[in-house]
């Protein structure tokens, strides 16, 4: 493949990542950090870089690598010797964002439905509904760690 191929590869990579965020309730631009710093060569990339092979602004790299570095899911670098920082995905960003966005979400949807139950106190066909809501996220809620701890043990074998 050409360079050029290449580049117009990674960039359409890039916003194809930022569209899937972006419907995952992120900031597109924060998206495309993350789909950026999966493909970079070095894996590590300054602010500078970010916002040439990007084209944003200063101001939106910054925002969106303080937002990212809060989620959990990049970590900022220095190397020896560098004044600047430099931004790369966490060796654990994907555990770590299905632990704090899934795990929580699921819960949060589990107690909705049980306050939902708390005013239907009758059964109808919206209680029905809230209680295999209900069922389903104590479900999740359940087993979604001994899963996530099940991949944990795998990977560990495996790295």
């Amino acid at each position: 493949m050409s360079r050029v191929a290449q580049a117009g590869s990674q960039k359409q990579y890039v916003e194809e990542v930022g569209i899937v965020f972006e419907q995952t309730g992120l900031p597109r631009m924060a998206g495309r950090i993350l789909g950026w710093l999966l493909i970079a060569n070095p894996p590590h990339q300054s602010m500078d870089e970010l916002t040439e092979v990007l084209m944003a602004s200063k101001g939106s790299i910054s925002s969106m690598t303080r937002m990212l570095i809060q989620m959990g899911l990049i970590e900022r670098v220095s190397l020896p010797g560098v004044r600047h920082a430099y931004f790369r995905l966490r060796p654990d960003a994907w555990q770590h964002m299905v632990r704090r966005g899934l795990v929580e979400e699921i819960r949060m949807v589990r107690e909705l439905a049980e306050r939902g139950l708390d005013l239907l106190k009758e059964k109808t066909v919206t209680r029905t509904w809230l209680e295999e809501m209900r069922d389903v996220y104590t479900f999740l809620e359940r087993e979604f760690p001994v899963l996530l701890e099940r991949w944990e043990k795998q990977h560990q074998k495996s790295g």
